[in-house]
């Protein structure tokens, strides 16, 4: 049979349960998924020459790293041709392209310093997200930034968050697409502080500060991102999930920012959709996979990526949540790593938006959790790959067979041939 033949068959037995599978593919056609820059240079960035630090790690050493802005570009083309979808991209203040001569330190960025992201996304017609870069500077005097103490370190990074307010204004006006600018910082400690709340109001003050800087909301969308730990940071950080998110409550325009990284083992992101939609129009993701911690693994069809999505469309929320990927792994090919978290976050809200939400609600106001518990187990196993491949060939990209064959050819062709 052929992928239409075999589309048409399954079909009917989405229909038999309600589910219009048309409509179900033509909404999330709509839906972007904001595509981070980072995974193909493993966070590198173009501003600085030096190791990362302040928490962040890439393991591996993978041939074909991208070393410029046109070998970066070339491998999100690339990587974004081999996926079903609407797509933005995600960009960190540490990628900004300067001409010969034009170098700019991050309280100083402008706009320019950018455009040639913009020409990027406005030939694709694609939307620019944003996140000013809290780390891997010279600024981050003792591992910390917008909590120093240090009241000229503090300035230095309020008026690189003001800077990105700025480029992201730039971006959406450019792009015609809001801008998502992520606040996110590693600070804390290794070992137990003496003062826990000193670090925080430092932090909120300065957030304050920076959101001073006057943008239009409707372009630009702030959010805050919260962090549980990282490396040399075990003991304390001072964005908290639970400072995140009474910031983002307390703070007109803020939206919180979730990634599921970022809390202790046993908390699962899904479960605090629905009860942050209950309060705010908005929420952001970052979509990530923590092996025991906030690993940053690459996106794969897991329980929880799929739980995630099915809180995004159960709830209605597909205008409402804004999803972006964030992982890096230099141990894969990188092409691949983007290509398959891709995929992963497609194929989970397209299983999402064909399941009978209606039906199963019902049961469960009318009690019946019996019949509940075997029409969830029945739907596990209806055939979501058929629909799956007839999507993707609607709109251009490979099927799962033939994935790795496309992603081994632009190694082959490309990536093995840099240095």
């Amino acid at each position: 049979m052929t992928v239409k033949e075999r589309y048409e068959e399954s079909k009917k037995l989405f229909e038999e349960l309600g589910v219009d599978v048309d409509r179900a593919i033509e909404r999330l056609l709509k839906v972007p998924i904001s595509v981070h820059c980072w995974q193909g240079d493993d966070v590198s960035g173009f501003d600085s020459k030096g190791p990362l630090t302040g928490g962040i790690q890439t393991t591996g050493n993978y041939p074909g790293k991208a070393r410029t802005p046109e070998e970066l570009m070339s491998d999100m083309d690339k990587a974004m041709s081999l996926c079903p979808g609407m797509k933005k991209i995600n960009l960190h203040a540490s990628y900004a392209i300067f001409e010969k001569g034009g170098y700019a330190d991050r309280d100083k960025l402008e706009p320019k310093h950018f455009k040639a992201w913009v020409d990027y996304a406005v030939k694709r017609h694609l939307g620019i997200d944003f996140n000013p870069t809290f780390f891997s500077h010279p600024m981050c005097k003792d591992g910390l930034t917008l909590t120093s103490p240090d009241p000229e370190v503090r300035k230095f990074w309020i008026n690189h968050g003001k800077a990105c307010i700025r480029i992201s204004e730039y971006f959406a006006r450019e792009t015609g697409v809001p801008c998502v600018m992520n606040i996110w910082i590693g600070d804390g400690f290794k070992d137990v502080p003496a003062d826990r709340m000193g670090p925080r109001i430092r932090y909120k003050e300065s957030i304050e500060e920076i959101l001073k800087e006057p943008y239009d909301r409707k372009l630009v969308k702030v959010t805050v991102e919260s962090k549980v730990f990282g490396i040399g940071v075990e003991s304390y950080t001072a964005g908290s999930g639970e400072f995140a998110l009474s910031f983002a409550a307390f703070h007109e325009g803020c939206l919180p920012l979730m990634d599921n990284g970022h809390y202790h083992p046993t908390e699962v992101v899904s479960d605090k959709i629905p009860a942050l939609l209950a309060f705010f129009d908005e929420i952001a993701l970052h979509i990530t996979r923590g092996v025991r911690w906030d690993s940053d693994h690459v996106v794969i069809l897991d329980d929880e990526t799929r739980e995630i999505a099915k809180e995004i469309v159960r709830c209605d929320a597909l205008e409402r949540v804004h999803v972006a990927l964030d992982f890096f792994d230099a141990s894969i090919n990188r092409i691949a790593a983007w290509a398959v978290g891709m995929r992963s976050i497609e194929k989970a809200l397209l299983m999402a938006l064909l399941t009978p939400w209606e039906r199963l609600k019902k049961l469960q106001d009318e009690n019946r959790m019996t019949e509940l518990m075997i029409s969830q187990e029945m739907i596990k196993m209806l055939p979501y790959g058929d629909i799956w491949d007839e999507y993707c060939e609607m709109d251009g990209a490979v099927k799962d067979i033939d994935l790795y064959g496309a992603i081994y050819r632009y190694e082959k062709e490309v990536l093995t041939k840099r240095g």
